[in-house]
């Protein structure tokens, strides 16, 4: 009976570690759909100053910076594939420098999805 005890105790300690292990360090549980959401605001805010920045090279590059900024505060919250797949994203952002090269722009834009996909990946 101690041994089923030990072993019950054992598998539930396990599964906690697990939980708390999957986002980020042991001691530091992440909500994953906080970090969802606030890479999600952070990409949002961004695609939406790009109609602004359209015709303003320089509010191109400062929206991209201050998008990646904010991709690596949120990433530094956390460790492992989260922090590494936040950035990526940051380094994304960052890839957007100026309208010259509307190439970049639509492959990162293209990429957006992705970056959400990995994130959450790395959640689960």
């Amino acid at each position: 009976m101690r041994f089923l005890k030990r072993a019950i105790t054992v598998s539930a300690a396990t599964l906690t570690l697990a939980g708390l292990t999957a986002c980020g360090a042991v001691g530091n549980a992440v909500d994953c759909n906080a970090v969802g959401n606030e890479a999600t605001k952070i990409m949002t805010e961004w695609s939406g100053s790009l109609s602004a920045a359209m015709t303003d090279p320089a509010a191109m590059e400062k929206a991209s910076n201050t998008a990646a900024e904010k991709s690596k505060a949120l990433a530094a919250k956390y460790d492992g594939e989260l922090a590494a797949a936040l950035n990526d994203l940051a380094a994304g952002f960052e890839s957007i420098k100026d309208l010259k090269d509307a190439s970049k722009l639509t492959e990162f834009t293209g990429k957006m999805q992705g970056f959400s996909t990995k994130i959450q990946s790395a959640c689960t």
